[in-house]
């Protein structure tokens, strides 16, 4: 199962970090690569020469290295690798994870990350119970650092509690679980829509909606991730397509429309695309022009189809999962919940994309899923982890 697979380890302070030489001995034996990253405290308890022996492989150390930061060692090291792993994590390292502060190797690295992070905290009881050590727990938990551990047990210190690092078949066995392929989508086919819709005016200009697709394009990767073949509608973004992702690029809500309707039949709807309520009656056929003292010119607007409205609608082609989206500015709730329940569909991604939030065009969003069951609140977190989770809640669902 890790055969193939590449850890990148981290090691800080704590004398549980002897066992780190354990953890790589059973990595090893799994065919799984290590490599190591030690940290001053770490090299307190355990050596440099001791890692790489184990490991085969050069263990870093310091930030400063003029020849691996030349080329952004930092960055490549934790690219090279298919999880991150923090193991012995010391409170001190947790409280860097949680403060985004990067003063050394590893906590820089962590913080440039695109991998996903497990931490086995190991620290003395008082430690681990303290409210602030509690709270970066929650911290890291709300952006999705996978934890295991600690244990309970008796301690160097003396003390008995929980606080002992997770013993080293523990910790693989949260490793081959992260990074095991979960495909409980497989056989399944999604549709997802994303972007805006322009709708032409004139041939140089048109009515659309603020929207960055980030959502919705990480949504349809994180379905793939989970092994359903997806297919993207997505109107006109500055991003890039999703890999593993059956793509159709589209300009206006008709197109859009058209081509979710060519998708079908689908086991999962979700409409993230942010598509314009109004098109323009009859569009210029040349550019319109701006007259001096003149009005401007008056538009005819009528209603776009409903796509979420339409791919609800009961029916063969239905979709056994509907999710619909609502960015609102007021009355989130309320609104949304309304929204669900006159569009048909089975839930409602809500959000508040104020401007004081950042959220339309940013990297992060805050979400309320809303079902006929209640609501969701969800904190807010990166677009992917968003997508993630709400791909694996989508999984659950179907499971049901």
């Amino acid at each position: 199962m890790l055969a193939g697979k590449r850890v990148l380890l981290i090691v800080s302070g704590g004398i549980a970090a002897y066992k780190a030489l354990e953890l790589i001995r059973l990595l090893r034996r799994a065919e799984c690569g290590v490599r190591c990253v030690l940290t001053d405290g770490g090299a307190q308890f355990v050596t440099a020469l001791s890692l790489q022996a184990l490991t085969e492989e050069r263990v870093h150390t310091t930030l400063w290295s003029l020849t691996d930061e030349s080329e952004m060692g930092h960055i490549e090291l934790s690219r090279s690798a298919d999880l991150v792993v923090v193991a012995p994590a010391s409170a001190d390292i947790l409280a860097k994870m949680a403060a985004g502060i990067a003063d050394d190797l590893a906590s820089t690295l962590l913080l440039a990350t695109d991998k996903r992070v497990l931490a086995a905290p190991a620290m003395n009881v008082r430690m681990w119970l303290h409210p602030a050590t509690q709270a970066n727990m929650a911290v890291l938990r709300r952006r999705g650092v996978a934890i295991v551990g600690p244990d309970e047990g008796a301690m160097a210190c003396n003390e008995y509690g929980p606080g002992r690092l997770a013993e080293p078949p523990d910790i693989v066995a949260a490793i081959a679980d992260l990074l095991a392929p979960a495909t409980p989508l497989a056989g399944r086919h999604a549709l997802v829509t994303s972007g805006p819709t322009h709708e032409p005016i004139d041939p140089v200009r048109y009515l659309a909606n603020r929207s960055s697709g980030r959502q919705g394009h990480s949504i349809a990767a994180a379905l793939a991730a989970l092994g359903a073949q997806v297919t993207l509608v997505s109107g006109p973004v500055g991003i890039a397509d999703p890999p593993g992702v059956a793509v159709r690029h589209v300009e206006t809500a008709e197109q859009m429309l058209s081509a979710c309707q060519e998708a079908l039949p689908a086991d999962i709807a979700v409409c993230a695309a942010a598509v314009a309520d109004w098109r323009v009656a009859e569009a210029a056929t040349g550019k319109l022009k701006k007259v001096p003292g003149a009005a401007p010119p008056g538009l005819a607007l009528v209603p776009n189809p409903d796509i979420l409205a339409t791919l609800s609608r009961p029916g063969p082609s239905r979709p056994r999962l509907v999710v619909g989206f609502a960015a609102e500015t007021d009355e989130l709730r309320r609104h949304a919940e309304e929204k669900r329940v006159r569009k048909g569909c089975d839930w409602i991604v809500a959000n508040d994309v104020s401007p004081a939030t950042g959220i339309m065009g940013g990297e992060e969003n805050a979400i309320h899923l809303i079902t006929a069951e209640g609501v969701e609140d969800w904190p807010r977190l990166p677009k992917p982890e968003v997508a993630r989770r709400l791909a694996e809640r989508i999984a659950a669902a179907l499971e049901e």
